[in-house]
């Protein structure tokens, strides 16, 4: 299971490092591709193609099942872990995120999401304020 954040910078060749305590876990050859929020997610090759299956089933249904599908699949890359723990964040996925230079790698579960500095703060400010109207609104879930 992927958690904590952690703030790293991409060099000049679009690479940016995983955090050590991810590496493993992800193993040497991940996917890249478009998330929710105009962030990025990162895969273990192994979750991708659980992933992947599901957008797959959905490529014929509904329109709005069709257009999440193509959104994954299409903008979906397999990149290697180089011997420093890089990866190449591919061009338009770092225009996608709005990422020029410094990122948050954040571990949510399964996956390891990339976030564009700024954006990650103010999109985590918004949730820790809102957090307590959150909870109502999900009832009686637990959250701890």
């Amino acid at each position: 299971m992927f958690l904590g954040e952690y703030l790293h910078t991409f060099d000049a060749k679009n690479r940016i490092s995983v955090p050590a305590k991810f590496r493993k876990d992800l193993g040497r050859t991940v996917v890249v591709t478009r998330g929710l929020d105009h962030c990025l997610y990162l895969y273990s090759k192994k979750t991708w193609e659980k992933e992947a299956q599901t957008y797959a089933a959905d490529i014929n249904g509904i329109a709005t099942r069709r257009g999440l599908a193509r959104l994954f699949l299409a903008g979906s890359f397999e990149v290697e872990v180089d011997k420093g723990g890089r990866v190449l964040v591919p061009e338009n996925l770092k225009a996608f995120a709005s990422i020029t230079d410094k990122a948050v790698i954040a571990g949510v579960a399964d996956r390891v999401e990339i976030w564009e500095e700024s954006a990650w703060k103010a999109y985590t400010a918004a949730i820790e304020q809102n957090a307590d109207a959150y909870v109502e609104q999900l009832g009686d879930r637990s959250v701890a």
